[in-house]
């Protein structure tokens, strides 16, 4: 939905008062204020579009003024809506205004350029920029991909010369990202009036547009098909070649009978659950069925986007997140495949949702149940870590239940991480008091290796002698330790401070600093190594070899686990109210499980308390 619908006519009415109407508005549909800057964006740049637009005599296209963009938060400054003046089809036309003066190449980039008044950082090109808006616009708007249209883009830079962006000027033009200035502004009319019939109303396009069915394009489909089968040979086993034909059976039930089934598939961690998932992504990609796959997880989602997209970024669309769907019309999507399910909320609602969507909020199952006719959590209920967390079987069907929704269910017991090595696996679960039995001493297994190390720095030496090998390695800990921003010179601060070692955490944000990359892509970028890894970081990735420290917050005395609220910086665990002393010590020792068993090869286990490190070491041979 935009924030504002309006002829270009009817709009110079409301110019003189713009910005209040389109802030309350936003504040009504997101639950948060603009900016001061954004406010002045709109009372500078909307006028001079609207000028241009009654210049060229299109007084009747419509204007969407921020229009979000589907299945996502992102909005476009305008979408102006028309007819085409050659063919009489609906035609659309994307605008990213900018106030810039002047801008520059940000270190002889095509794609990146640095603007004075964001204090010289890279911000995308604008031209590019418009450009993913309609290629995103094009691939998840059905009116789009299946009706004849005419859909452009522009970046209007209405305050600049063309001396003044001058580096923007020498990346070539594509009909969906062309960029003009103030002092082309004769030339941006004529690129208008090329795409908007002056003669023509534009409610009708508009109109069409907004009650377009949201899904995938086949288009899209065909280019993930082939970018995620030609990515990695998947090569599926047993249960999870069970689990991927008997999805691919439902959808094409669902599709057959008009029926609707979801589908639980359960496994402990390196049991092949994002294998699967990227496995069913590809082939009802290549059948044309509209399949996207989302997780509760930045870090996930975001490495899945460059792997995935590699070649293709127009891909990385299709990987979404959770709280993407709550506006979705249910049965759109032929398949919702939800990895890391056990990280749905209670909600979708943020600070970022609309006042009208957080009134009539649905539980995030829910949401995720009502959206394709075939959902297909993959879940591990024991890494569950985080307050609000309810991704279990038992809720699943729950809800399923209550909406007359069947569930099928498929669990995998083969094992492919920790070396496929299920007595290892077992041996932690039981450690940490997740399974029956109690713990026992490590029998060992030719396949993984684990040890307890004194230091953290002998730790961090055996991970090193892997890495130097080629291998991945990366240590991890439980969140007992402040965490700081990068220092103004780039520098890491190493909070993570241990008997004379220190280490940094890894980067919160989503631009590499010093070196170090962001924190979505720690777990496998190999400039990762070097920064210690939390949960939110390391849960749904794995490497060679595992380093885990383990913090204060969980200590063995005489014959039984403590978990030690006061020696957890998690902010999501200090509310007692939220997380009570039981629920923090369930869902502390799942953090610990999910950190050691992220490791193919070995672990290296550190304990911060020595009488936790002396037990830990008494299992071992």
């Amino acid at each position: 939905m935009p924030l504002l619908r309006s002829t270009a006519r009817g709009f110079s009415a409301l110019e003189h008062h713009l910005a209040q109407p389109l802030a309350e508005q936003m504040a009504i549909q997101s639950g948060h204020r603009p900016s001061p800057a954004e406010m002045r964006s709109w009372e500078r740049s909307l006028p001079a579009l609207r000028a241009d637009l009654l210049s060229a005599g299109l007084d009747d296209v419509e204007m969407l003024v921020e229009y979000q963009l589907p299945l996502t938060s992102k909005r476009a400054d305008v979408v102006l809506a028309g007819v085409h003046p050659r063919t009489g089809n609906p035609s659309y036309v994307v605008v990213e205004l900018k106030q810039w003066s002047a801008a520059a190449a940000f270190e002889g980039s095509d794609t990146l350029v640095s603007v004075e008044q964001y204090g010289g950082r890279a911000v995308t090109h604008p031209a590019v920029q418009v450009e993913g808006y309609v290629e995103y616009l094009r691939d998840f708007t059905v009116v789009l991909a299946e009706h004849d249209h005419s859909l452009v883009g522009a970046a209007y830079l209405h305050n600049a010369t063309d001396r003044d962006v001058a580096d923007l000027m020498r990346r070539p033009g594509s009909p969906h990202g062309r960029l003009f200035t103030g002092q082309r502004r004769s030339a941006f009319v004529d690129f208008l009036t090329d795409h908007l019939d002056p003669g023509q109303p534009g409610a009708a396009a508009a109109d069409a547009l907004l009650a377009s069915k949201i899904a995938p394009s086949r288009q899209l489909l065909t280019v993930a098909a082939d970018e995620v089968q030609r990515r990695e040979m998947f090569v599926l086993l047993d249960e999870q070649r069970d689990a991927y034909e008997h999805v691919l059976h439902a959808v094409g039930r669902a599709r057959r009978s008009s029926t609707k089934t979801a589908v639980v598939v359960s496994g402990g961690p390196g049991s092949g659950k994002s294998v699967i998932a990227l496995s069913v992504m590809g082939e009802l990609s290549r059948q044309g069925r509209t399949v996207v796959h989302a997780t509760g997880s930045r870090s996930f989602t975001q490495t899945l986007r460059k792997v995935a997209g590699h070649r293709d970024p127009r891909v990385k669309g299709l990987f979404k997140y959770f709280n993407s769907f709550m506006t979705a019309e249910p049965n759109d999507l032929d398949c919702l495949i939800l990895d890391e399910a056990h990280r749905i909320r209670e909600t979708s609602v943020n600070r970022y949702t609309r006042k009208a969507d957080r009134d009539r909020a649905r539980p995030q199952v829910e949401e995720l149940l009502s959206a394709a006719r075939v959902p297909v959590f993959l879940l591990d209920q024991h890494q569950v870590v985080r307050p609000g967390e309810l991704g279990t079987a038992q809720e699943i069907e729950r809800f399923a239940a209550a909406h007359g929704v069947d569930v099928e269910h498929i669990d995998l017991d083969d094992q492919f991480r920790c070396g496929g090595s299920q007595l290892y696996v077992d041996w932690v679960e039981r450690l940490l008091g997740l399974a029956a039995g109690g713990p026992v001493a490590w029998a060992g297994d030719p396949s993984f290796e684990a040890t307890v190390v004194e230091t953290p720095g002998e730790m961090e030496r055996v991970l090193e002698e892997g890495h130097r090998e080629g291998r991945t390695a990366r240590m991890a800990a439980g969140y007992c330790w402040p965490w700081s921003d990068p220092r103004a010179d780039g520098s890491l601060v190493p909070d993570v401070v241990i008997d004379g070692w220190a280490r940094p955490w890894n980067l919160r944000g989503d631009r590499s600093v010093g070196g170090a990359p962001p924190s979505a892509l720690w777990a496998s970028d190999p400039a990762g190594f070097g920064q210690v890894g939390c949960v939110y970081t390391a849960q749904g990735f794995e490497y060679d070899h595992a380093g885990v420290i383990i913090g204060p917050d969980l200590v063995w005395r005489e014959d039984r686990w403590v978990a030690v609220r006061e020696a957890n910086r998690d902010p999501d665990f200090k509310s007692r109210a939220a997380v009570d002393g039981a629920d923090f010590d369930r869902l502390v020792r799942n953090v610990y499980k999910v950190l050691l068993t992220r490791g193919m090869r070995s672990v290296t286990i550190y304990s911060t308390d020595p009488g936790t490190r002396d037990f830990l070491k008494s299992l071992m041979p």
